[in-house]
Order: C-alpha cells, then sequence, then structure tokens
C-alpha cells in the first residue's frame, strides 16, 4: 500500500509519497485536495521530501487510503509508497544517470539554436534556416516539455497554478510566436524567429530540476544512513527446546528474549543487554559519540551500534518499533514532515502567487504593445516575466533547510522532535538544568551511615538496601550497591511503597520504617535530636542526607510518632564538561539555572563546582518533581518571583529552555518553550522525557545543550537567508522582465538557478559541526 499506517483508536496517521512536486503550489494544491477528505483533520505536505502526512479520524482504513490516492491522483500527481521513494536509485544509461537523459537530449538540441546567437556577439551569422529551428525546437517543446502540459492542464483543471503552467504558457507562446512569423514570411525572407527561447528555457528547467533533485537527495543522507545501520540478519542461539543449533535469521523475527550472537566488525541486530563476552561499540551514528564505549557483561547496547573486536552474546530487549534506532528515525522524519510556523506564510503567498503572475504578464503584453512595440516584442517580455515568476524557491526554502539542519543534528545526537521545536529554540534565553543525572553523573555513592545511639549501622544498611531493594532511584541503587559491598544481604520487605519527591516506606521485620528526604521527615514529625548538627555538616560538605526512620505506635491518649534511627549521606560528581558547558551558555548571553529536589546546603554546594551563582538565585532548592514545572513557569514571567525563588526573573519576557533525564522531569519538559531531555549513558534515555520534549539529546553531555542550540540558530538563520533570496528573486527578477531587461533565456537561467541555489544553501548546514571542548 502507498502509505504508512501509525493507528490509535481513532486518530490514523499516513505517510505517503507524492511525485510529481516541483513548486509551493503545488504543495498549496495537494494540501487542498486533502483536506477535502472526509475523515482528514491534518494535511501537511512537504516539498523537499515530495511526501505527506495526514491525519485523519475514520474507522476504515483501507477506504481512507484509497480516497487519499483518489485525491492525489486527481490533483494531478502520483502516489507511492516512502519504500519506492527510498529506494529510488539512479539507473545508468550509456554512461550517464537516466534521469539525465532528458536534460542531455535537450542540450543537444538546443545548441544549434543557441551557437548563432553567440556568432552574432562576434560579428557572425550563423542563422539557421526557419525549417531547421522548427524541426530542432519542436521535439524540445512538445516531447521533453510533455510534463509541463500535463502538469498545466490539471492545474487549470483545478483553478490554480503552478511552475509548469507558468512554463508551457511561456514556452508555448515563444513557439507559436515564431511558428507564426516563419508562415507568413515572404519566402526566401530571413526573420527573426524566437524558437531558441523556448527550447532553451525548457532544457534549463530540466536541468534546474534535475540538479534540484540531486541535491534534494543530499539532505535526506542523514534518513538513508540511520536506515543502512540496520542489519538484515542475526545469529540466533539455541534455547535447547525448540532451535538445537545456532540460526541465521531475520532481524524482523526477533522477539524479546531471544539470544543473539554478534561477531567482531557486525552490527547490533537488537537493543539488549551483554550476557556474556567483552568488547567495545561504536555508537557514533546513534549519540554523536566518536569514542568506542566498552561494553561488559550486564551492560546494555543498542540496534545499530557497531561490535569492536569481541563477540558477545546479547539478550534482546526492544526490537522493531520499540528499538532506539526505530525511535530516532522516527523523531528525525517527524521533524522532516512538519512545518515551520513561517512556511505558512509562505504557503499562503504561494496560493495567490501564480495568478498574480498572469495577471502582470498579462498587463506586460498589453502595455509594451500600448506603447507601439511589436506584437513578438511584446510577447516576449511577458514570457520573461511568466518564466522568471516560478515559485520554485519558495516552496524549497524552508524544508531545505529544516531537512539539512535536523539530518546534522541528529548525526551528533541530537535529536530535533519538529520544526517548531526548531524554530522555537533559537529564541532561548534561559536555560534550566535539572541537577541529578544531567549535571551531575547520576550515580551517586552511599559516603556516610550514622546511626542514632544504640543503633547498629550494619543493621541500618542491611535495613534501608531491603527498603530500597525493588527502587530504580539512583539513591536507591547507590544503598543497594554499598550493601553489597559490605557482603550484607537484605531482609525482606512488605508493602513497600514509593513516595513521589520523598522516599520509600514500608515494613521490614514487622516495623514500619521510611527512608526518605529532611522535608519528608520535618513533615512526618521526626526530631533528628543529636544528629541535628552533623545534618548540617554534611550538607555543608555538600553531600545528599536521607534518614532511616521507624514509626512508634501510639496509645489511647497519643498518635503515633517517627523516631529517626539513622541518616544517610550520598555524594554525587560532576560531569565533565558540565561547567564548561554552563560557562558556555552564559557566555553567549543566556542565563542558566539549576533546578533541584535536594537541600539547599547540597545544592548549594554542587552549584559551587559548576560555576553557578547561589547568592544569585541561579540554585533552585528543595524542589518537589511535582513543583519544577511551575519553577519553569516562573522563570518565563517577566517580572520577579518570591522571595523563595529570589532572582529567578528579570525584566521582559524570557524564552525558557529546560534539560532533564528522568521521568519527573517530564511535566517541566512540557512546560518550557523548549524541553531538551538527556539520554542516559546507555543511550536510552527516559521515554516518558523524550515524548514530552522538543529535543532529545542521545548522550548525557551538558555541551549538547548549547549544541542544539546552535544548530536551532544556524538553521534559522538559512530559513531566513533562503526565503529572502527566494522573494528577492522574484520581487527583482519580475520588473525586470517586465521592463524589457531580461529575455526569456535569461530568465529561464535565472529561474532555474533559483531553487538549486536554495537547496545549496541549506546544504551548508551539512558541514556543522558542535562546539568542541
Amino acid at each position: 500500500m502507498p502509505g504508512e499506517f501509525s493507528a490509535s483508536p481513532s486518530i490514523h496517521q499516513i505517510d505517503l509519497g507524492i511525485g510529481g512536486m516541483t513548486c509551493a503550489s503545488c504543495v498549496t494544491r495537494v494540501e487542498k485536495a486533502l483536506k477535502k477528505q472526509a475523515g482528514v483533520t491534518e494535511a501537511t505536505v512537504n516539498l523537499a521530501t515530495e511526501s505527506a502526512r495526514v491525519v485523519l479520524n475514520t474507522g476504515d482504513e483501507a477506504q481512507a487510503l484509497a480516497r487519499i490516492k483518489r485525491a492525489v491522483r486527481d490533483a494531478g500527481y502520483e502516489p507511492r509508497t516512502l519504500e519506492e521513494m527510498d529506494e529510488e536509485t539512479e539507473v545508468q544509461w550509456m554512461g550517464m544517470p537516466r534521469s539525465f537523459l532528458p536534460v542531455f537530449i535537450g542540450l543537444v538540441l538546443s545548441a544549434p539554436l543557441v551557437v548563432p546567437m553567440v556568432g552574432d556577439l562576434f560579428g557572425r551569422h550563423w542563422m539557421l534556416p526557419a525549417w531547421a529551428q522548427f524541426l530542432l525546437a519542436t521535439p524540445v517543446q512538445f516531447v521533453l516539455g510533455a510534463r509541463f502540459y500535463r502538469a498545466g492542464w490539471h492545474a487549470l483543471k483545478a483553478l490554480t497554478g503552478n511552475m509548469e503552467l507558468l512554463v508551457s504558457i511561456g514556452t508555448t507562446a515563444g513557439w507559436a510566436l515564431s511558428t507564426w512569423l516563419w508562415w507568413r514570411a515572404e519566402p526566401g525572407e530571413m526573420v527573426h524567429l524566437y524558437y531558441e527561447a523556448s527550447a532553451v528555457v525548457i532544457t534549463l528547467v530540466l536541468l534546474g530540476k534535475w540538479l534540484e533533485a540531486r541535491a534534494k537527495r543530499q539532505t535526506t543522507a542523514a534518513i538513508r544512513a540511520l536506515h543502512a545501520l540496520r542489519p538484515e540478519r542475526a545469529h540466533l542461539l539455541p534455547d535447547g527446546v525448540r532451535r538445537t543449533e545456532v540460526a541465521d535469521v531475520a532481524v524482523d523475527e526477533l522477539l524479546p528474549g531471544d539470544l543473539i550472537r554478534v561477531l567482531p566488525g557486525e552490527r547490533f541486530a537488537a537493543d539488549g543487554v551483554v550476557v556474556q563476552g567483552r568488547t567495545q561499540a561504536d555508537e557514533s551514528m546513534l549519540t554523536g559519540e566518536a569514542m568506542p564505549v566498552s561494553k561488559d557483561v550486564g551492560d546494555a547496547v543498542t540496534g545499530g551500534s557497531l561490535n569492536g573486536e569481541g563477540a558477545v552474546e546479547v539478550r534482546v530487549r526492544s526490537v522493531g518499533a520499540e528499538s532506539v534506532l526505530a525511535r530516532i528515525i522516527g523523531l528525525v522524519q517527524d521533524a522532516q514532515a512538519t512545518k515551520a510556523p513561517v512556511q505558512r506564510m509562505v504557503d499562503q503567498v504561494a496560493a495567490v502567487f501564480v495568478p498574480v503572475v498572469l495577471v502582470i504578464a498579462l498587463i506586460t503584453l498589453v502595455a509594451w504593445w500600448a506603447r507601439g512595440a511589436l506584437l513578438e516584442e511584446a510577447l516576449l517580455h511577458a514570457v520573461a516575466v511568466l518564466v522568471i515568476a516560478c515559485p520554485c524557491a519558495l516552496g524549497l526554502a524552508t524544508p531545505a533547510a529544516i531537512m539539512a539542519g535536523t539530518g546534522v543534528a541528529a548525526r551528533h545526537g541530537i535529536l530535533i522532535k519538529d520544526a517548531q521545536a526548531l524554530e522555537v529554540a533559537h529564541q532561548v534565553d534561559t536555560v534550566a538544568f535539572d541537577k541529578t543525572g544531567t549535571l551531575t553523573e547520576g550515580r551517586p555513592r552511599l559516603l556516610v551511615v550514622e546511626a542514632m545511639p544504640g543503633v547498629d549501622e550494619m543493621a541500618v544498611l542491611q535495613t534501608a538496601a531491603a527498603l530500597q531493594a525493588q527502587s530504580a532511584h539512583p539513591l536507591a541503587r547507590a544503598v543497594v550497591q554499598a550493601a553489597a559491598s559490605a557482603a550484607i544481604t537484605p531482609g525482606p520487605a512488605q508493602d513497600v511503597q514509593a513516595v513521589p519527591g520523598r522516599g520509600s516506606q514500608g515494613v521490614v521485620g514487622g516495623a514500619l520504617l521510611a527512608l526518605g528526604s529532611l522535608r519528608w521527615m520535618e513533615e512526618l514529625g521526626a526530631r533528628m535530636g543529636p544528629l541535628e548538627d552533623r545534618v548540617r555538616s554534611l550538607q555543608a560538605e555538600g553531600a545528599t542526607v536521607s534518614v532511616l526512620a521507624s514509626q512508634t505506635p501510639g496509645d489511647a491518649a497519643a498518635a503515633a510518632t517517627w523516631t529517626p534511627l539513622a541518616l544517610l549521606a550520598f555524594g554525587d560528581e560532576p560531569k565533565a564538561g558540565a561547567a564548561q558547558a554552563i560557562a558556555d551558555l552564559r557566555a553567549q548571553g543566556l542565563r542558566v539555572f539549576m533546578v533541584s529536589g535536594d537541600n539547599r546546603g547540597a545544592a548549594t554546594a554542587m552549584a559551587a563546582r559548576l560555576g553557578l551563582r547561589a547568592d544569585q538565585g541561579e540554585v533552585v532548592a528543595e524542589v518537589l518533581p511535582g513543583d519544577k514545572a511551575a519553577v519553569v513557569r516562573k522563570l518565563k514571567q517577566p517580572s520577579r518571583v518570591g522571595a523563595s525563588h529570589a532572582g529567578l526573573g528579570r525584566e521582559g519576557l524570557h524564552t525558557v529552555a529546560m534539560v532533564g533525564d528522568g521521568v519527573n522531569d517530564a511535566p517541566a519538559l512540557a512546560a518550557a518553550d523548549v524541553g531538551m531531555a538527556m539520554s542516559h549513558s546507555q543511550g536510552g534515555g527516559s521515554d516518558v522525557a523524550m515524548h514530552a520534549a522538543g529535543i532529545t539529546l542521545m548522550r548525557g553531555d551538558p555541551m549538547l545543550v548549547a549544541a542544539a542550540l546552535d544548530i536551532s540558530r544556524r538553521t534559522v538563520r538559512k530559513i531566513r537567508q533562503n526565503l529572502f533570496w527566494a522573494f528577492a528573486y522574484n520581487v527583482a527578477g519580475i520588473p525586470l522582465a517586465a521592463l524589457g531587461f531580461l529575455s526569456p533565456v535569461v530568465a529561464g537561467a535565472a529561474m532555474a538557478l533559483s531553487s538549486v541555489s536554495v537547496v545549496s544553501n541549506a546544504l551548508l548546514l551539512r558541514r556543522w559541526k558542535p562546539p568542541q571542548r
């Protein structure tokens, strides 16, 4: 089927290729045709990728797809599968690309018509006989130019206009004028004909479209490179029941839980975990990290990454659409399929552009004729207007830049979710970082266990490990690892519950216990007593302090109380490059903040190591996960915020980027103008955070934040440059043609080069590299 479905219970999304589009007017016409179909709620067409994305609510997918195909075909274009477009290759014919053959024939037939024009410059008169000019120009006009007539006719039937209509009207007028002048000439009379103008214009337009197609193919190189990472076969190991020997199977047949072998130099066939062996993995195409990453037993590997010199066995974890590579490809495709807000303004201009040009051409014809010019001269000036005004560059200006920008960003580990995130990111003037796992390594160590008098520290560690055994929180993992290092086996725990933003509680050894933050202990009414001074001392050193407390049942006269048993102090290290990343952002004139759930002492101590100024309000501590979104909203405000977060606000509206790495950061990422989800070291990252964020950073490097903002600024700059030149080209070219300063041949060359120059300018983004440390 020529489309790909992504379905929910009531909403369907169809992606399909569209052949035959050439300019911004084509985009407008296809979108209008699609939006008229029953059930279609949204239709977006991309000229650079020659594809459409349709969102509809309908119960019958097959009928919906059939209606969409019919609508595209009735509009004069060809619906195609995305696979067909991805797999297109240049077929060679006599040493040249098959697609270049029409251009080659046009050049051969047009050259004898152009040579006499060149000879005139040197006083040579090599004019061909009229019949020879006719025989050379007519095949170019009606055979090579047939595509313009077909597309122009479809546009007329739809009561719209496009590039083909302008070219076909203009070149037909030149050919018909020449034929009429030849027909009415006396025998033996030498008359000046204009066959060369029509033939050369068609040939130049074909050449321009061929060059444009080659350039556009380069903008999709990132997607093709990502698809190429996926191997076709996998070495499936026996399971001892159904399979007794190694089998080479298609990657599509792999299931979660399968055990596969990956040999040196092969690509990992799926996401999984190493269960035997040791190696290194090159993940550069996925994360942008140039150095190979060591992989040992228990480490996660990503499908598509390149295995090093060791043979390993991997337990498959995710396959198909759930794999990291599939999600990366999906995010890049989504970004390239969406329209930037500025493009909608361009589409509105394109919708009325061709009718306006036709009116200008008619006015040009009448004005020159009224001034006493010969009909043929007036007609040539009108033809020049028609030819130079084709809106090709307008349709390519924005999508070509977005495709190039998102493609090069993906190669360096920056996934941009949509064009809107790209466009908003260049306006960011405030960056808020989550602390743990974003600015710090996210692998805290248990530094101190200090028990109340009469409480055994080993018993405290065993009890804490029992409470935290099933938790994935970094502090919980630190407790479990510390217990394992001390050869302590955690006991059983019952009724364990996580209390978001506070800690966890459960029953161990018949006692109800709670392990969590100092704020939670205050809420529970637990008094630290003799440990109070030690808490302050550890916080001043930058440690994160948690407390283990037990509940003492009350009697009829008194309520139950919580009694602290011990405090646990944790330490974390800042990521390499985190301080430099903050300094770089500040050097660019951006405000930088750290938002943390830690106590103020620990947050302030870490901020000092990162170069953040707590005394100037750049540290917001003791923030519960649910309150991070509120902090982000306050950072946007033009006025100063309350005393608890003093210093966050400045005069003027702010555009805020929030950078986080966990599920608890998702609300803040969604509340920010631009959310940036930072993946974990193994390349996975939180799916919830990635979904909420507009930009995903595929490796945990804070330097990528500045890089993401940089590629956003550069891409938006390219969009503006392209739109300026596209509009300036028409604003300057149409009057020059109407006033007689441009011949149809020059106008055709300028029109052909305009779209090529726009795409070439966008392709300059492919040379971008993230700022280095």
